[in-house]
């Protein structure tokens, strides 16, 4: 009989294709995301203070500048007045004048005045001061100038004070030299407002003890205030609400003093009667101060 040997030959598997990631491709567009995100905030982050500074500055200058240009135009106005309200009779002091308001006057308004002051006026004029009550901005060069002019008029052996208030316009060129454009032109000074400040009135949050309490507490203060050295007042003041004065004056009184209290601190409204040895004089100082009591009295904020 014949074996017949059959060999069975094991299937080899085929290998699977494992997906695979490319760890170096992936991390460089990482980094490069992050480097991204993180420039733009930093880029954000500078221009966000960068503009806020130049702002800053740039505010700066605006306010710098007009406070220069006020000042300015306020100084060549006052040299102005001197030479215009100003006169004698004389035709070399008369001629003298009129090349004098050359440097202030357009050509027009030289040719204007030409006239306003003649040899046969029978009075001379010297200017004894001046008020500018307001420069008010007409348009990027322009400027009005509210002011009163004090003169001493004489005529013969007769002297007069008198005080007049004009407005005039002045150009300012971009190398801030000044020209005036408007003659002087009679106007009105401001006058004393109608207003009158709401009168501070006590609550009731106060009581009597505590009134006589702080009363007692400002008397003391107050007395020792004028002559005070920052040390002693430490003693009574907090985060340099009151600063020393050096005065030689004498505590009198407190008048109508007024507390109202709000969060355990007190609101104290009042006037302090003082003498001074110097001049001689009575002066009233008028105070709103914050108090607070923990160990002792203090006063907190002016």
């Amino acid at each position: 009989m014949m074996k017949i040997k059959i060999e069975r030959k094991e299937k080899t598997e085929k290998q699977k294709n494992i997906p695979t990631i490319k760890v170096g491709a992936h991390k460089k567009i990482t980094i490069a995301l992050w480097v991204l995100l993180i420039g733009s905030m930093s880029f954000g982050i500078y221009k966000n203070f960068t503009a806020i500074d130049i702002h800053t500055v740039h505010e700066k200058e605006i306010i710098e500048q007009q406070i220069v240009d006020t000042n300015k135009i306020e100084s060549f106005t006052k040299d102005f007045v001197k030479e215009y309200f100003s006169w004698q009779q004389s035709k070399e002091s008369i001629e003298k004048r009129n090349e004098s308001l050359g440097n202030y006057l357009t050509e027009n308004l030289q040719q204007l005045n030409t006239d306003m002051i003649r040899t046969d006026i029978p009075t001379t004029a010297t200017v004894r001061g001046t008020q500018i009550w307001n420069v008010s901005k007409i348009d990027d060069n322009s400027f009005d100038v509210l002011f009163s002019v004090e003169q001493q008029v004489t005529e013969g052996e007769k002297k007069k004070n008198s005080i007049s208030t004009y407005i005039i316009t002045i150009y300012v060129d971009e190398n801030s030299n000044m020209v005036i454009t408007k003659n002087p032109t009679i106007s009105s000074k401001p006058d004393k407002s109608n207003y009158q400040p709401k009168q501070v009135e006590s609550d009731g949050t106060v009581d009597t003890a505590m009134t006589e309490e702080i009363n007692e507490f400002l008397e003391t203060f107050f007395t020792i205030y004028p002559t005070a050295t920052e040390k002693e007042l430490s003693y009574y003041v907090s985060n340099q609400a009151l600063l020393p004065v050096n005065k030689d004056y004498v505590f009198s009184e407190l008048i109508n003093p007024i507390y109202t209290m709000k969060d355990s601190k007190i609101t104290a409204t009042f006037t302090v009667k003082y003498l001074d040895q110097e001049s001689k004089v009575t002066n009233y100082s008028q105070f709103k101060l914050t108090l607070q009591k923990k160990d002792n009295w203090k006063i907190i904020a002016n």
